[in-house]
């Protein structure tokens, strides 16, 4: 089910009025019926892989108490292996096989030794990425005992699967998210209209911003052979538009349904594209992917407290991994080691940290040095978009190198370059919101506060104006194939 369809549409009042008005406020009932409504959230696209989170789910859970009950070192390490394993087992075969397998054949025919294997036809289940790294945060903490474990299992299923967040993130703690399941929860007005205004405003990333940039940086990067440079770099930036408006969308809309059921949920994106700095792009850019790896990876493995060479390593190592979560190409690798070396002159310099405040705070526009850090830090971010996006290798060195041509200097052509003229004046129009509303949680959560009621909602009209008369072709999240 997506957030975008009229089933979803359909679902969210459903659940909603059932969650308040059904279970007569009773704790354990609005448990049950989350994890009833979210295994039926996710069912609805493939019923069939609802045993993978059941089974890590019981899994988790049962290591959970493992470990609470048991003092052996050797024996703790062991529980949250078999954590580790079963959730990293279940990613890695049904993301990761077919390309290991083509890689392995591919090294040995270069040797001259033919290997005879086949690929297997595996449909990779949506949110797996997201909803083991989840579950793994539950069983890491407890077993550092910075959690304690749970004995309600619903609970514990309502945490795993919470449908809000359950295919595409925020990835939750189970420090933070696990807890307000215990919690009596009372329905509060203005969280819940705060929440609607989040999810209109992610509706409008995705379904005016991201999809209507799609159409063409799919068109361009599909095409790229017969374009010129400066399209080239104009299907870039439609690419870069599209994933933000794509996964920040998804994000508003998650944490936004989440506030109408009383519950909080992390901020998953925080303006990055305002960024004077990889290092802060990346404080900035999927929150809680980068927290999580910079917890559980990159501080077990000495983080920067080392030596130069330990810093090096580790900035590779989490980048790579990072590029490797996103998908089976290689594209992806080199995307996280090119951000590596982004980031790591910042590292070294000990200038990493440097910007932990909004741009321009408290002001209207950007000094001059901000404006120029900003700019550097977008192009150096759409360049390596070009490699996400990329089916592979030779296709992103071909377009880079088309970009770096004489044709750079050339007028945009492609066949929906007027159609394309409306897509960019949204698109400025977006940009131009978002930095009015960037010292917010997300764009729009105080816009218009000191204005009259009527104001402020012809503002909401308007938005969801927008949404009906300039919506894109109906594209499928992005990031439900990570």
């Amino acid at each position: 089910m997506f957030f975008n369809s009229i089933d979803f549409a359909i679902f969210l009042p459903i659940v909603f009025l059932l969650y308040w008005f059904g279970t007569n406020r009773n704790l354990k009932l609005q448990n049950f019926l989350i994890v009833a409504a979210s295994y039926l959230f996710y069912g609805w696209w493939d019923w069939r892989f609802l045993s993978l989170i059941l089974v890590s789910t019981i899994v988790d859970y049962s290591v959970g108490l493992g470990l609470y009950k048991q003092e052996n070192r050797t024996k703790r390490k062991v529980l949250l292996w078999t954590s580790i394993i079963v959730n990293i087992g279940f990613l890695g075969f049904f993301k990761y096989y077919n390309f290991f397998l083509d890689n392995f054949i591919t090294a040995f025919s270069f040797f001259g030794t033919e290997i005879n294997a086949n690929s297997l036809n595996i449909i990779l289940p949506v949110g797996i990425s997201f909803y083991t790294f989840q579950t793994l945060s539950y069983s890491i903490d407890v077993y550092k005992r910075k959690l304690e474990p749970t004995k309600d299992f619903i609970a514990f299923s309502a945490f795993v699967s919470f449908f809000p967040q359950l295919v595409a993130g925020p990835i939750e703690r189970a420090t933070h998210l696990l807890p307000q399941f215990y919690k009596k929860r009372t329905f509060d007005y203005s969280k819940a209209v705060d929440g609607m205004r989040q999810i209109l405003w992610g509706l409008f990333k995705k379904i005016v911003i991201a999809d209507n940039c799609a159409e063409y940086a799919n068109q361009i990067f599909n095409n790229s052979a017969d374009m010129n440079g400066s399209t080239l770099v104009l299907g870039a930036l439609f690419f870069t538009f599209q994933i933000y408006g794509d996964f920040s969308g998804y994000s508003d809309i998650a944490i936004g349904t989440s506030r109408l059921f009383s519950f909080d949920l992390m901020q998953n994106f925080n303006f990055p594209y305002f960024s004077r700095d990889i290092a802060e792009f990346w404080r900035r850019w999927h929150i809680s992917l980068s927290t999580w790896f910079r917890d559980y990876l990159y501080i077990p493995l000495g983080g920067s407290r080392g030596g130069t060479w330990m810093k090096v390593r580790n900035t590779f190592i989490i980048f790579i991994v990072s590029g490797f979560w996103h998908g089976a190409n290689w594209t992806f690798i080199v995307w996280g080691a090119l951000n590596a070396i982004y980031f790591l002159p910042l590292l070294l310099t000990n200038n990493n940290r440097n910007n932990l405040e909004p741009v321009a705070q408290g002001k209207l526009f950007p000094s001059l040095k901000e404006l120029s850090f900003m700019l550097l830090t977008f192009g150096l971010t759409v360049f390596a978009w070009i490699f996400f996006r990329a089916e592979n290798i030779g296709h992103a060195i071909s377009y880079i190198s088309e970009i770096l041509s004489p044709s750079l200097f050339s007028i945009p052509k492609f066949a929906g370059m007027r159609t394309a003229l409306t897509t960019i004046i949204l698109v400025a129009i977006f940009v131009f919101v978002e930095w009015k509303g960037r010292e917010g949680q997300y764009a729009i959560a105080h816009l218009g506060f000191k204005w009259k009621r009527s104001v402020r909602w012809a503002i909401y009209y308007s938005i969801i104006c927008a949404i009906l008369l300039f919506g894109g072709k109906e594209q499928q999240f992005i990031y439900f194939q990570f």
